[in-house]
């Protein structure tokens, strides 16, 4: 069997509703289907929520009056048969009656998250009323029943694996199944989320729990690209790629994915693909546990990066020096990117300024610190293994030409990473992908 999720774009209007449908019934074959939100409701009901907060019931309610007519006029679009369409609009005149709901009472955190959560609620079961419309075996099956997370807020795939398996087991013979993405319960049996990944997330869960032959995302582009589009011209899909690898492009700049969402699949050695709905016959990109030998794949890039320089002669041939940098950051929660070091001095880079200052001031304690904003990091991706002779003489020649504050070489053999200012970031870019792909 294999796992398809579709994004809020993929299910965005009625249209696209029947388009994804006729992808996850093309082949006939059995797919477990994971849906976001339609596009832009997920927005809307974190302004409910933001309207509750502000205890502002009027504002909520005016924004669930058109978050409801815009679904109502939806409706007739998707749906025909006069039974199906009645009971779709009663399912969800019930949803907006629950959201109302929430404007008479007590509004914390743990509302917020079941508020957020009936976005997936109503596009799952739009698309299950229009499949079993057109004749097709569907379940609908609620990814609160089995989707959980435990104490330290990670997926539990034990708890996971047991749950979805009896209910399929409950539910055998069907076409497609249906759950939604991004939201599940915690430890204590709240409503909560995912987080990380969202709905993707929820695919690789589900593909590994199921032990499924594949994990594909569908989005509104045809896969990784090579080198940002939005800036390099005639980039191309990166038809296959490494977990790690993907997970640095990822970390680095390629929105198309999270870095967390396909550890499962990872694990699991599930394939993952990233397909495009509105071109269903493109290659895209297959991510695997298979290593492309001898190969650069491509560049991403990451915006506003800080480097923090401490210098102190208290290093040279210390122990421990470090291991006190590094618990400063950790005890304000704020990841290092990169890291390069000599015997006097330490050079970090992070991408969340919320406590600098704090970060700072304690760093003053062990040396001089420097900070240096308006950066990048740029990120060339490939097998970049010390073996391959010359790869990263390529890579250097092509940045021959921009100034570098730091470089970041053998911590993994599929990545090598430089920090360059802002505005040199289109230059080396475009440089990179001369240098190396054409």
């Amino acid at each position: 069997m294999k796992v398809m999720k579709f994004g809020g774009t993929s299910v965005g209007s009625p249209q696209r509703m029947k388009e994804v449908a006729r992808l996850v019934t093309a082949k006939g074959e059995p797919v477990f289907v994971v849906l976001s939100a339609m596009s832009g409701t997920t927005n809307s009901l974190v302004e409910i929520s933001d309207y509750l907060y502000k205890k502002n019931p009027d504002g909520a309610n005016e924004v669930i009056n058109n978050l409801e007519d815009k679904y109502m006029r939806h409706l007739p679009e998707l749906l025909s048969d006069e039974q199906r369409l009645a009971a779709t609009r009663d399912f969800l005149h019930e949803e907006f009656q629950y959201l109302r709901s929430f404007t008479k009472e007590l509004f914390t955190s743990f509302e917020e998250k079941s508020i957020v959560a009936q976005g997936e609620m109503m596009s799952t079961h739009m698309v299950a009323a229009y499949l079993e419309e057109q004749g097709v075996s569907t379940v609908l099956l609620n990814a609160l029943d089995f989707m959980r997370t435990d104490k330290n807020a990670e997926p539990d795939p034990v708890y996971i694996k047991e749950k979805l398996t009896a209910l399929m087991e409950q539910n055998p013979g069907a076409q497609v199944y249906i759950t939604q993405g991004f939201i599940c319960r915690n430890a204590y049996g709240e409503i909560d989320n995912l987080q990380r990944g969202g709905s993707d997330y929820t695919a690789s869960l589900v593909g590994a729990a199921l032990n499924a032959e594949e994990i594909q995302i569908w989005t509104d582009i045809d896969g990784m690209h090579n080198n940002d589009p939005r800036i390099v011209d005639k980039t191309e899909p990166v038809h296959q790629l490494h977990f790690e690898e993907a997970a640095e492009l990822a970390y680095f700049g390629a929105k198309i994915l999270h870095p967390t969402c396909v550890q499962p699949a990872k694990y699991a050695g599930i394939p993952v693909r990233l397909l495009n709905t509105m071109d269903p016959e493109a290659e895209g990109t297959t991510i695997s546990n298979a290593t492309e030998y001898g190969k650069i794949k491509a560049v991403a890039a990451k915006d506003n990066i800080i480097a923090i320089k401490i210098k102190s002669s208290r290093m040279l041939l210390a122990t421990g020096f470090l291991r006190k940098v590094f618990e400063i950051f950790e005890s304000y929660q704020t990841p290092i990117d990169m890291v390069c070091t000599s015997e006097v001095g330490v050079s970090m880079s992070i991408d969340n300024s919320s406590h600098l200052g704090e970060i700072v001031d304690e760093l003053k304690k062990y040396g001089t610190v420097t900070v240096d904003t308006s950066l990048c990091v740029i990120c060339v991706v490939g097998d970049l293994d010390w073996s391959n002779v010359g790869f990263e003489t390529r890579v250097m020649d092509a940045m021959k030409d921009i100034p570098v504050r730091m470089i970041s070489y053998g911590g993994s053999n599929y990545n090598i990473s430089f920090l360059v200012r802002e505005e040199d970031k289109r230059r080396a870019l475009q440089s990179l992908s001369d240098h190396l792909f054409k």
